[in-house]
């Protein structure tokens, strides 16, 4: 079992391996109950999407790394991949703009400021 740095070393290798844009690494350990961090990433078109998703997955799995689940490849819009303590979102730009999870999830969060109001 690797520990959650390597695993997030080991996903970032397999996007940056298909040619992710825009990776970023949001540590959620603090707001969410089924994860520890967010990796979130752009692929350009829905075949890279696709490819994307598929590299983290084999990648996981070659490292012995249980893979969870994996929800959207098909479609290539967006997809998940559920490490257990990492979640990998690999999207196309358009997508990713309309849901801004890292606004949602990031610092930038509606929670995030009411925990640092009180």
């Amino acid at each position: 079992m690797l520990d959650i740095e390597r695993l997030q070393a080991l996903v970032i290798d397999a996007l940056e391996d298909v040619k992710a844009t825009d990776i970023r690494v949001l540590d959620v350990v603090e707001k969410s109950s089924f994860t520890d961090v967010l990796v979130i990433a752009s692929g350009n078109t829905s075949r890279q999407v696709r490819a994307l998703a598929n590299s983290v997955v084999v990648k996981a799995k070659e490292a012995g790394v249980n893979v969870v689940g994996v929800e959207g490849e098909q479609e290539g819009e967006w997809a998940l991949v559920d490490l257990g303590d990492v979640v990998v979102h690999v999207m196309q730009p358009s997508i990713r703009i309309f849901y801004n999870l890292e606004k949602l999830w990031g610092d930038d969060s509606p929670q995030a400021s009411q925990d640092q109001q009180a």
